[in-house]
């Protein structure tokens, strides 16, 4: 097998070329898979309100289990680029190759583990967490049939997930890019085909992605195998195992945080009624799309970082983190006031409803306030599990998303009667003190790394 390319080197040249030439892909990347999402949901509401209903449940229940895949694509970037980096620094990419394999094989063996785990959660938890999602008899037979489906084909998910991490450890974020944009047209095609053309109604919907997923895993391991000239064989051992989970359950924990977090702001908020939890939701997902190029950042940021670990250049790791702040701060200058001038335009895409649109456009203009937080968290985040300290970000997690907020939005809304948009402020205060103590931790972390060997 020859190689087609060697892995591009990012422990030399500019630190900010770099971060510009990964983050553009990874953003569009997660512009392609939000789009995808939208394209189901699109067609399942062809199929009526039932269906987009169970759909909608399913989806947060399926990405509750597959919380492990991002945190095993967050692993993989961990482990391998330090490696990458070193072989780098010996002017010999193929001398850095075999540890590098090894890495892969374990990801790719713990990716398959995990599939297979995701699988039995599933079949023994899903109808009750559909149901404690507030799935209507009518609507949980809907969403079964798409979980069902979905957990059988979780491989690929995880699959996908590990290959995705490996490459961006070896600065490609084009490839995973490639597979997002192909998979929303093959979505796009499958979609009408299976659901209405086959009759196959919310299964179709789900078999789309299922096919999509497994043929985009085989995709991006292809590429991987390519690209460092090697054959890619499951492997289990359990050294490298665990070292794998000590960066893959707290970044996995993390996401899971961000989820449950969503839930309780949900349960709160629907205290005032449905058509603010709407409000909100449009909200919210619109500031995750202004929030994109700042996660698209947060990709290029963990490559780099990792990669110059492993090189011993912790000056360059220095830089990387702060260069990543100036240009989250271009972002935070340019989103900000399209969040707040722009909102009642972008709300009333969605809605003509006056209480689904004020909601949305005071949550847009109160959370204006933590945009620039929101992406010194991010950033700090991924050169900390650069740095393979992920404990800080799931610590922060669980108070950010969970304690914190439960607490005091029950206070205030529960037992002191204030008004809804005093939940908004909280999120606001919570995400900045947050920011600033992952900001401050991960500058001493950092200025504690010594010149060389940095993780030997």
């Amino acid at each position: 097998m020859k190689s087609t390319q060697s892995p591009p080197s990012l422990t030399s040249g500019s630190v900010l070329a770099h971060m510009i030439r990964l983050s553009i892909p990874a953003s569009m990347g997660m512009v392609f898979n939000t789009l995808y999402n939208l394209t189901d949901i699109w067609f399942a509401g062809y199929l009526g309100d039932d269906a987009l209903a169970g759909l909608s449940i399913a989806g947060s229940v399926f990405f509750l289990l597959l919380s492990i895949g991002l945190g095993i694509q967050a692993g993989a970037s961990a482990m391998i680029a330090p490696e990458v980096g070193r072989g780098a620094v010996k002017d010999a990419v193929k001398g850095g190759t075999s540890p590098v394999k090894y890495w892969i094989n374990n990801v790719t063996g713990m990716a398959i583990g995990f599939s297979v785990l995701s699988f039995l959660l599933g079949a023994f938890t899903a109808r009750s967490l559909v149901v404690l999602l507030g799935a209507e008899p009518h609507v949980e037979p809907l969403a079964m049939e798409y979980l069902w489906v979905t957990l059988a084909g979780s491989i690929g998910f995880m699959l996908s997930f590990g290959a995705a991490g490996a490459l961006m450890a070896l600065g490609d974020t084009k490839s995973n890019r490639n597979a997002l944009a192909i998979g929303f047209f093959a979505n796009f095609a499958l979609n009408p085909l299976f659901t209405f053309g086959l009759g196959l109604g919310v299964t179709g919907i789900a078999l789309a992605t299922v096919i999509i997923k497994i043929a985009t895993a085989f995709y991006l391991l292809r590429v991987l195998a390519k690209r460092l000239d090697i054959r890619i064989r499951p492997a289990f051992d359990w050294s490298r195992w665990q070292a794998l989970l000590k960066q893959v359950l707290p970044a996995s924990f993390n996401t899971l945080t961000i989820v449950l977090g969503g839930f309780i702001t949900v349960a709160l908020i629907g205290q005032f009624g449905s058509h603010h939890v709407a409000g909100y939701t449009v909200g919210l997902r619109l500031e995750q799309l202004l929030l994109l190029p700042a996660l698209g950042l947060n990709s290029a940021v963990m490559a780099i970082a990792g990669q110059n670990l492993g090189a011993g250049n912790s000056a360059r790791v220095a830089e990387t983190y702060q260069k990543s702040l100036v240009i989250g701060l271009a972002m935070a200058l340019f989103s900000i006031p399209i969040m707040y001038f722009l909102s009642p335009l972008m709300m009333s895409f969605f809605t003509d409803t006056d209480a689904i649109k004020n909601t949305g456009v005071t949550y847009l203009r109160i959370d204006a306030l933590a945009f620039y937080a929101y992406v010194v968290l991010f950033q700090s985040v991924a050169v900390l599990q650069a740095m393979r300290k992920p404990m800080l970000p799931m610590y922060l997690g669980i108070a950010r998303q969970l304690v914190i907020p439960a607490i005091i939005n029950y206070v205030l809304i529960v037992l002191w009667d204030y008004p809804m948009v005093s939940m908004f402020y909280t999120i606001v205060i919570v995400v900045v003190i947050s920011s600033v103590i992952a900001h401050f931790y991960t500058k001493r972390e950092i200025s504690r790394l010594p010149q060389a060997g940095a993780l030997d």
